[in-house]
């Protein structure tokens, strides 16, 4: 007897970060090779600017949104996007000895910047995690969300390298929802930042990465559907906290 042919699971509708932006690239495959450029050119200056332009302010934000998100000491983390390891590095000061980090970023150029001894570092993208299931307690994402293809395909890679009871952060910079915060934000990112970038590093590529970075952050999906798509790839708790109305932690728990 012949059994009944079973219809094929429907995949997913992508869920695109933000929408395409043909002034710096044409379709995904494109984009994908734009940003493995743009990352590894401008990697060896990347720290030296973000420093500048957060004041010196960075490692102890990171530092408590891990703090606030869960991450205890002897955990283990996925830092997915680690990028020259801005998270990895507050990360491993609170996991303690007994912890374990392991890396995973598209662009080998930002690995190559992190210099941390002993630190596994895996080349993968946040669709398609290089790592086990069920392989860690925490998983971080500093500000890469933009950077990514497909949201929905991350946040269920995301629950699935996850032990149950494990809890994820995503930090990501949001358009602030005053039309003139807005303003002031874009003038600041279109121009002055892109100017410092380029006297810091004397490259032309810093200062298209950060414009571009404003880019990404002007057409980024909003706070609602990041949240959504959490609660879509079935965590819990999920939640968002914002400060000075542009920096966003989101935060969700694996079911235990």
């Amino acid at each position: 007897m012949n059994r009944p042919v079973q219809p094929l699971p429907t995949p997913a509708p992508v869920l695109a970060p933000h929408a395409p932006l043909p002034a710096w690239y044409g379709d995904e495959d494109e984009h994908q090779r734009f940003l493995r450029s743009i990352f590894d050119d401008t990697a060896p200056d990347y720290e030296r600017i973000e420093r500048i332009l957060a004041l010196g302010s960075g490692p102890r934000y990171r530092r408590k949104a891990l703090q606030d998100a869960g991450l205890a000491v002897g955990a283990d983390v996925l830092d997915v996007g680690i990028g020259t390891g801005l998270m990895a590095r507050e990360a491993l000061g609170l996991i303690g000895p007994k912890g374990r980090l392991v890396g995973v970023d598209p662009s080998p150029g930002m690995m190559g910047e992190v210099g941390i001894a002993g630190l596994e570092l895996l080349q993968g993208r946040a669709e398609a995690l290089p790592r086990p299931d069920a392989s860690c307690d925490f998983l971080c994402m500093g500000y890469a969300l933009r950077h990514i293809a497909d949201v929905s395909a991350a946040f269920a890679e995301f629950e699935r390298v996850l032990r149950p009871g494990g809890r994820v952060l995503v930090l990501e910079i949001t358009r602030p929802a005053s039309p003139v915060g807005n303003a002031l934000l874009k003038a600041y990112m279109r121009t002055v930042v892109p100017l410092i970038a380029r006297l810091v590093s004397g490259g032309h590529d810093n200062a298209r990465l950060w414009r571009y970075y404003w880019d990404t952050i002007e057409a980024c999906i909003a706070p609602e559907a990041v949240l959504a798509a959490l609660g879509s790839a079935r965590f819990t708790d999920v939640r968002r906290t914002v400060d000075l109305g542009i920096f966003s932690a989101y935060t969700a728990v694996k079911p235990a």
